[in-house]
């Protein structure tokens, strides 16, 4: 189905069950729905997957979005289709909007779960300051500078990589504290994208949470030990406390 946001197109599937809450699946960035797809046959509850822009069948040109844009983005799909109650359930950058999701509305919010999550401040390495310093030094000298950057990075278009950049600066640390509803933080123990520093974080800005490592696991972890993700996760969604 295609949902018109802002002129926008936004491509979503959902799954009607009739349940007072609705799981909400926010994939990672360069992914799309079918990456949490398979959570759709574990859980009772209905179920809403959306492909975020300029991912999967959703708009692919779009211009001046920030990662707040994405979360009203998803709020507002939400009240398009009747939904009113939510369990969120990201992954890596789906993470950060479930993060602004939980903390700017509450009391729509019934649980969190925070897959590999991005947002936090990333720790420095002095080699990343030469990496910006020579960037900045080859661009003064107009040398070509087209190779500089993440993978991420690279694959975008003009547009998006300010897209892209907007994001990556936006750190959510200090809306931590405001997430109330009960979150499960789920995390690849051998993750490098968003290491284990980040989970601790999470876990000790956000009160009412739960810190699960999985081992043998990197950034995917809902692949690398999919028996043990769904165990976590199901034991944490159904739980009526």
């Amino acid at each position: 189905m295609i949902y018109k946001y802002k002129n926008c197109r936004i491509f979503y599937r959902y799954i009607n069950k009739n349940s007072a809450v609705c799981d909400v699946y926010l994939h990672g960035w360069g992914a799309n729905y079918e990456s949490l797809f398979f959570c759709k046959d574990y859980l009772p509850n209905s179920a809403l997957f959306v492909d975020f822009p300029p991912f999967g069948k959703s708009e692919k040109k779009i211009k001046g979005w920030t990662i707040f844009s994405y979360t009203t983005m998803v709020v507002s799909l939400c009240e398009h289709l009747g939904i009113h109650k939510v369990n969120l359930i990201g992954h890596s950058f789906g993470g950060r909007v479930a993060i602004l999701y939980s903390a700017f509305c509450k009391s729509r919010v019934e649980k969190v779960v925070l897959i590999d999550s991005a947002g936090i401040k990333p720790h420095r390495k002095p080699s990343y300051y030469f990496k910006i310093w020579r960037y900045k030094m080859r661009r003064k000298l107009h040398l070509d500078v087209s190779k500089f950057g993440s993978c991420d990075y690279l694959a975008l278009d003009e547009d998006m990589r300010k897209v892209f950049n907007s994001i990556v600066k936006t750190t959510l640390d200090d809306f931590l504290p405001n997430v109330e509803a009960k979150t499960l933080i789920i995390f690849g123990k051998n993750d490098k994208t968003t290491p284990c520093y980040m989970a601790k974080k999470l876990h000790k800005k956000i009160r009412k949470s739960k810190l699960v490592f999985i081992e043998n696991s990197g950034h995917f972890c809902f692949n690398d030990n999919k028996y043990k993700f769904l165990k976590e996760m199901k034991s944490f969604i159904n739980k009526g406390e």
